[in-house]
């Protein structure tokens, strides 16, 4: 037999194309799992082929590494079918691997279809050679190769099906799954190549195709295929990675999104939205399955005091403690949504109404515990309604409308309670709710009108100005006082068109009085917290003045003690700006709320008003009277007027005057009236004598 030579060289180069060739397995696996579609079918063949091409060149390029006394020549139709038969199990190894899971039972016929594959391949390729006599084959050694490439193939699946998914961290596993897989298939090449003996004297057949330049040709159109085909793999697995992060992100803004829309972004409760979307599957499912639920509607009693007294961030704390403490209180099938501000909703499967009042005392007993919040411990109740399903009402709008009206009975009854649903509430409310229709309209039909009160200088006058007075001359109901309707108007947004309606009119009837020769008359206005609050009112406040030709100096506005202190910082720039303008301000309702001397010092005010409330029960001696001594004393030391309100006896009058109040009001000295009427009664605008009796005045 002829002795056979390998070259070193050529071997090695063998060697690395099966490394290479094993890789791209691993990573065309990898590629063709991750994907579906056409485009896995399109990773399948490209990868198949891929594969195929470098498993097949392995082979050739380790025959054309065998050195013999002559030169070899191939069957052009053998060697295609060779390449054929390589890419054929290339493409039944990806498809084995890129299923869902490969059992033991799987992997052992999958290794013998490969294996029988690529030692078909391989014993092709060697029957392509063309040699007289032909090749004698050592079955030991033969036998060997096929279970080698058995083995080889099994280890090959195993591997490419455990490292297939695309993680970045297992690059490192199959760059040594590939060159374990890579050294295994050249061992079965040369162990084939063992079995094949040729004869002394054996010598090509024909010239077929030249083999000696083959080699360097075969190597680099192979590792230029397989290159190329992991850089396009590598890259659309980047761009794959890129838009999967991409779609993770878009997927989380989505949820984020989602979550901004259907739920409160301070409590993290159900909105108004979603536990709309909640209740009418409620109804649904009640209606189907015979199972009755109750919705309860509550509001905090006490809340927009904290708000004003302590601020918004004390607000919003305690907030999120009531709907931590409710929530720990609830268990079973509920939904706790917040509408908005201190309004809470309830909706829960109850037995029967008893559950409902079980559920709705245990809340209100769980609020009505302080909340410890710094500065203080914060004390509020709550007030709820009821109403149940199906006996209050058969859709979404009409339970929500009944249990709002049972809240507001419970508001109306004492609060700090609950009652149920009961059809004489909905008088009240509809009533409520036909004011706030007319309350839209009455601006704009002229129905709101100003009455005067006069301010006299201690202790008899003579007039200073009048303190405008809103009320509503409603086409049914008659003349409405501020608290009738005000609080509606609060509610709904209206106060700030209101507000700025009654700076005008007030500034237009001044500007009438100032034409009629009493030119030193004034007149002040009450600001509403939202009015105080809006950024217009620095531009509504010039407008008027300069369309009704007024001083500045002669308007005063009058904002509460409570309103300013709810923004201090805020309050003293608003007030700074007016000060700018020349407009008066006065402090109004002192005494009633939380007032820092600090920002108090700050405040730009021309005077400040004393609360009816001290006036009532004042006497020479006592609280109150210390309390309006105090207030007295304070204005005084900070350079500002004092104004008492509510003033109604001689003592009152006599008592105010003696601790040195600037100007007095109240129905002892006039009693608010129409513009017209003031004009009508101009001399009787004289209060009495201190320590007389009211005649009549105003």
């Amino acid at each position: 037999m002829l002795v056979t030579q390998y070259d070193r060289l050529q071997v090695i180069v063998s060697v690395l194309v099966a490394v290479v060739a094993a890789y791209t397995a691993l990573d065309m696996a990898g590629r063709v799992a991750t994907v579906r579609g056409h485009v896995a079918r399109l990773w399948l063949i490209c990868g198949s082929v891929s594969m195929g091409i470098g498993i097949w060149s392995m082979h050739f390029i380790g025959m054309l590494a065998m050195r013999m006394p002559m030169s070899f020549s191939y069957s052009a139709p053998l060697t295609a079918l060779s390449l054929l038969i390589a890419i054929a199990a290339s493409l039944f190894a990806l498809r084995q691997v890129c299923r869902t899971d490969l059992s033991i039972r799987r992997l052992l016929g999958g290794a013998l279809v490969m294996g029988s594959g690529v030692a078909a391949m391989h014993y092709t390729g060697m029957a392509a050679l063309l040699v007289t006599p032909g090749i004698i084959w050592h079955l030991g050694w033969g036998a060997l190769s096929v279970l080698i490439a058995w083995l080889a193939s099994g280890g090959a699946l195993w591997l490419a099906f455990v490292l297939r998914q695309g993680d970045r961290r297992l690059i490192g596993w199959r760059l040594a799954a590939a060159l374990l897989m890579g050294l295994a298939i050249a061992g079965m090449h040369y162990t084939g190549m063992a079995a094949a003996q040729f004869p002394v004297g054996s010598h090509a057949t024909h010239r077929g195709v030249n083999s000696q330049w083959l080699a360097i040709l075969v190597t680099v159109v192979t590792l230029f295929i397989l290159g190329i085909t992991l850089l396009v793999s590598m890259l659309d697995a980047r761009i794959q990675s890129r838009t999967s992060l991409l779609a993770s992100s878009l997927a989380q803004a989505n949820r984020e999104l989602a979550q901004l829309a259907l739920h409160d972004t301070l409590t993290r409760l159900p909105n108004r939205i979603l536990l709309e979307d909640r209740l009418e599957q409620a109804i649904a499912r009640a209606a189907r399955d015979k199972i009755p639920f109750a919705l309860l509607f509550m509001d905090l009693d006490g809340f927009k005091a904290v708000n004003d007294a302590w601020g918004h961030p004390l607000g919003d704390a305690l907030l999120v403690e009531v709907t931590r403490r409710m929530r720990a209180r609830l268990n079973g099938d509920y939904t706790l949504a917040r509408l908005g501000g201190d309004e809470f909703v309830l909706l829960i499967a109850v037995a029967d109404s008893s559950d409902a009042a079980t559920v709705a005392a245990m809340l209100v007993n769980a609020i009505a515990a302080p909340f410890p919040l710094a500065p203080i411990d914060v004390m509020v109740s709550l007030s709820i309604g009821i109403a149940l399903y199906p006996g209050d009402g058969k859709d979404a709008r009409e339970l929500l409308f009944h249990a709002d009206a049972a809240m507001y009975h419970t508001k109306n009854s004492g609060r700090n309670g609950y009652h149920f649903f009961q059809p004489s509430m909905t008088a009240n409310a509809q009533e409520q709710l036909q004011l706030i229709n007319d309350l839209w309209q009455a601006q704009a039909q002229g129905e709101l009108r100003l009455h005067y009160q006069p301010k006299f200088a201690a202790p008899n006058g003579p007039v200073l100005g009048f303190e405008a007075l809103l009320r509503w001359q409603h086409p049914q109901r008659g003349l409405l006082t501020p608290d009738c309707f005000l609080p509606l108007a609060e509610k709904t947004g209206l106060i700030v068109p209101i507000g700025d309606w009654v700076i005008a009119e007030a500034c237009r009837q001044l500007r009438i009085w100032h034409l009629q020769g009493h030119r030193c008359w004034s007149v002040a206005v009450n600001l509403s917290a939202q009015q105080f609050e809006q950024r217009s009112l620095l531009d509504t406040i010039p407008r008027a003045l300069a369309t009704h030709q007024i001083p500045p100096a002669q308007l005063t506005l009058e904002v509460t003690e409570t309103t300013a202190m709810r923004n201090p910082q805020e309050s003293v720039r608003i007030l700074t700006a007016l000060a700018a303008m020349g407009v008066h301000t006065s402090i109004d309702d002192f005494g009633t709320g939380y007032s820092s001397l600090l920002y108090l010092k700050q405040l730009p005010a021309r005077e400040l008003k004393i609360d009816r409330a001290f006036i009532r029960e004042l006497g020479t001696t006592g609280d109150d009277a210390t309390l309006v001594s105090a207030i007295v004393a304070l204005a005084k030391t900070l350079n500002l007027r004092v104004v008492a309100e509510g003033v109604e006896t001689a003592q009152q009058q006599a008592f105010l005057t003696r601790l040195g109040c600037d100007s007095l009001q109240g129905y002892l000295l006039g009693k608010p009236m129409a513009a017209e009427r003031i004009t009508g009664r101009l001399p009787s605008l004289t209060p009495p004598p201190v320590g007389s009796s009211p005649s009549g005045g105003l």
